[in-house]
């Protein structure tokens, strides 16, 4: 009869478990593994097809053709200011909008709200996200163009930038709501209630402790607007009108046309784009131009949010 106080000896085998785990877990990690790997290649290749188009562009256009009066690519005209331009003014514009009002709407979900108010207004912020770009640029257009663009000056046109930026931020307004509502919220109570204990209003702690404790995060969620009014198509694309192309100006209330909304309206068609000369190719151009100020604006925005963020 074995002596059950003598010390039992293990091996390396006893703790590796049974065969058939140790399959599933190498198949399910070799998953996973070349679902990153899938998703890396398709960025790269993404870049480099842009890289490659880009290039035949730069290398065969003339450099005074990308200095000139407007973006008339069919003409053989590449202004590049002129989209920078127009993508300024609607990003700007967009973010006048949606920056108070979707601060304002965090402000009162995380401090103000009952909890009955807050499950109520979440879901209908989540519900304008879900709004699709196209019906918000036929509101842009049709109301509020008319109804208020118009208004505010006589010399403004059906289309106009200033519109296509109002619309754009509608759009944006939950995407800044949402996660600088997350931001406030994980601010722990102990601040909120240190400050209560020092004699301080509600709106005193939320704008002297709690807004500056989620610096990072409301940063982070402006950041990610901006990158979204950028890249927004369809809403300029309908509302500021120049479709077939654009005279540099810097009047909101005049037609004009940004980065994104350039490659939507010559991208009719493939044909027609490689019948006009260098057309093609400035798309390809334009395109690595956006993917490049979106980087450069993440990077620095990753680098200012490391900087002040503070960990509880």
């Amino acid at each position: 009869m074995s002596d059950p106080t003598a010390p039992v000896s293990y091996t390396v085998e006893d703790f590796r478990g049974s065969r058939r785990r140790m399959r599933t877990e190498h198949v399910v990690r070799a998953v996973l593994f070349m679902t990153a790997l899938v998703s890396i290649v398709v960025s790269v290749l993404i870049v480099a097809s842009l890289v490659g188009e880009a290039w035949t562009f730069v290398s065969q256009v003339e450099a005074a053709s990308l200095w000139s009066e407007g973006w008339f690519p069919r003409r053989g005209t590449y202004d590049i200011k002129t989209l920078l331009t127009g993508t300024a003014i609607v990003t700007v514009i967009a973010m006048a909008v949606a920056g108070p009002l979707g601060l304002g709407a965090a402000i009162y979900l995380s401090e103000y709200a009952p909890r009955g108010v807050r499950k109520l207004l979440k879901p209908v912020l989540e519900i304008l996200a879900g709004i699709p770009s196209v019906v918000l640029g036929f509101f842009a257009l049709t109301f509020l163009s008319p109804v208020i663009v118009q208004r505010l000056s006589d010399d403004a046109t059906q289309f106009n930038i200033a519109a296509a930026g109002i619309g754009v931020g509608i759009l944006t307004i939950p995407l800044v709501a949402s996660i600088s509502e997350d931001a406030m919220r994980s601010v722990p109570m102990a601040l909120r209630e240190a400050s209560y204990g020092l004699g301080a209003r509600k709106i005193t702690t939320t704008v002297r402790i709690v807004i500056p404790a989620a610096v990072s995060g409301l940063v982070a969620a402006f950041i990610v607007a901006v990158s979204r009014a950028i890249g927004e198509t369809m809403v300029v694309f309908i509302a500021a009108g120049a479709t077939g192309g654009s005279l540099f100006s810097t009047d909101p209330f005049k037609p004009g046309q940004t980065m994104t909304a350039a490659i939507a309206s010559q991208a009719a068609g493939t044909d027609q784009v490689r019948g006009a000369g260098l057309t093609f190719q400035s798309l390809f151009f334009v395109a690595l131009l956006l993917f490049v100020i979106t980087i450069v604006l993440n990077v620095f925005a990753g680098r200012f949010v490391r900087r002040v963020r503070q960990a509880y």
